[in-house]
């Protein structure tokens, strides 16, 4: 716990002297922040902050040093957590996530990359979540090696621990919205071209506990496969993916059993002005014990964008189909498993996770001042199959559901706004009010609507 607070004391203090300070404009901050590439500050005269982003070790330039951070606080409040099926009530907490992070380029052909992450929780009645604290670990720390490059294409070979992000965050995501985020640990080898590219990779995960570098490698292969993008000019984006996970307990309202399933999926995408859309399928098959698994996905994700219009809105239509087990009682499975998915996938901090849903979800975007960007959702839920249950935003069952045959779970409304002070300070702020459906007031009772609130700080460097 002492080493975490002496990063939050050191990241407090590089944020204080940014906000203080006169910062030079550079790129967007990365959702991975290993994406980042400062070598264009090489040649250029640097202040402090642009110091901090390239340090050069040798006359040539060609070895050079950036280092980064971040620190984020978010005040929750969240009352009748799982429609009250807890007991707690109201439930307000704070959460403080901070990184240090640096780059050492090696010459054109090798790259280290290491990041320490700590997230921590305090206030919260039923104790942290998963999702809420891990109080110091390593969160990346890789080696790169460019195996072969000419012009526009690049192989390079990673290994050791990363964060992985792709496509739209359905079934690999780093996490971004909870508190503590998701790594892995393995090698990746990546091809990447103008218009096409492809990662193959082979991981293992961590069983996080909540302490200071206790989290504990699992020593098997968790997750494989590979993800490729292609670029059509114009049209859009074509996705294509295969995606491997082995685990030894899994759990679904079907029970417990070990797990080895395969995914093959496609996302067709299009974002910026004008007509937008985001359409995606998967298929699942493998083993759950004795039976056989027969699962799949479908979305599809349509809207428009008025660029050239005052506020510039953009308005969308979103309907997702989720399989979920029709018999509980034979040995085969049919629920869909979202393997490691993005908490806020149906907006902030939602009560019902990508499993056994079929859901409704227009929404809209406003840009109220150039600075400050408001959302507005609306989702309506269903079960897609009434002999399985509600699951967790992670996947993990919540409410075993075969004892009911209702099918509506509930209506979230949602409003959220973002405001940038600059490139490195910014505010989130939220509040989902989750009407109650048939289904979760058959199943619970004296069921009651959650209300979630919460106000974010977040500084990056």
């Amino acid at each position: 716990m002492e080493s975490a607070k002496s990063i939050s004391k050191i990241v407090k203090s590089l944020f204080l002297f940014l906000f203080l300070g006169t910062i030079a404009s550079a790129q967007n901050f990365k959702l991975l922040r290993y994406d980042e590439n400062y070598e264009s500050l090489k040649d250029s005269s640097r202040n402090f902050y642009e110091n901090l982003k390239f340090v050069p070790l040798n006359q040539e330039k060609d070895f050079y040093l950036s280092f980064g951070g971040e620190a984020r606080y978010e005040y929750v409040d969240f009352n009748n957590e799982d429609w009250g099926r807890l007991n707690i009530g109201h439930n307000n907490f704070l959460l403080q996530r901070y990184d240090l992070h640096a780059d050492i380029h090696l010459g054109k052909n090798f790259r280290v990359f290491a990041q320490l992450r700590s997230a921590l929780q305090d206030g919260r009645i039923n104790g942290p979540r998963g999702i809420d604290e891990d109080q110091l670990n390593i969160q990346n720390l890789f080696l790169d090696v460019t195996l072969w490059q000419q012009k526009d294409k690049k192989l390079i070979l990673r290994a050791g621990r990363q964060e992985l992000d792709y496509g739209s965050g359905r079934l690999i995501s780093v996490r971004e919205g909870p508190n503590a985020r998701l790594y892995f640990t393995g090698g990746k080898i990546m091809y990447a071209s103008s218009r096409f590219s492809i990662d193959a990779f082979a991981m293992m995960a961590d069983t996080i506990y909540a302490g200071v570098f206790d989290n504990k490698m699992s020593k098997q292969l968790n997750l494989w496969g590979a993800y490729s993008k292609i670029i059509f000019p114009k049209a859009g984006n074509l996705d294509l993916y295969y995606l491997g996970i082995k685990r030894n307990e899994s759990l679904f309202e079907q029970g417990i059993a070990p797990e080895k399933r395969h995914t093959a999926g496609t996302r067709f995408w299009k974002y910026g002005g004008g007509f937008i859309y985001n359409l995606e399928a998967a298929y699942q098959f493998g083993s759950f014990g004795s039976g056989n698994i027969n699962a799949w996905t479908a979305s599809a994700d349509i809207g428009y964008s008025f660029e050239n219009t005052k506020f510039k809105p953009t308005i969308n239509l979103r309907n997702d189909y989720i399989s979920g087990d029709l018999n509980k009682n034979n040995e085969n499975l049919q629920t869909f498993n979202p393997l490691y998915p993005k908490g806020g996938y149906f907006g902030f901090s939602p009560q019902v996770g990508p499993v056994n849903l079929i859901d409704i979800h227009p929404y809209a975007t406003l840009d109220l001042l150039p600075e400050l960007k408001m959302q507005v959702d609306v989702v309506f839920n269903w079960r897609y199959s009434t002999n399985d249950g509600v699951y967790r935003p992670s996947g993990t069952l919540n409410l075993a559901g075969s004892a009911s045959d209702e099918r509506y779970i509930g209506t979230a409304y949602l409003a959220n706004f973002t405001y940038s002070v600059n490139k490195y300070i910014s505010v989130v702020s939220g509040i989902q009010y989750f009407k109650t459906g048939a289904f979760i007031n058959d199943i619970i009772p004296n069921s009651k609507d959650g209300v979630f609130f919460n106000a974010r700080l977040g500084f990056k460097f």
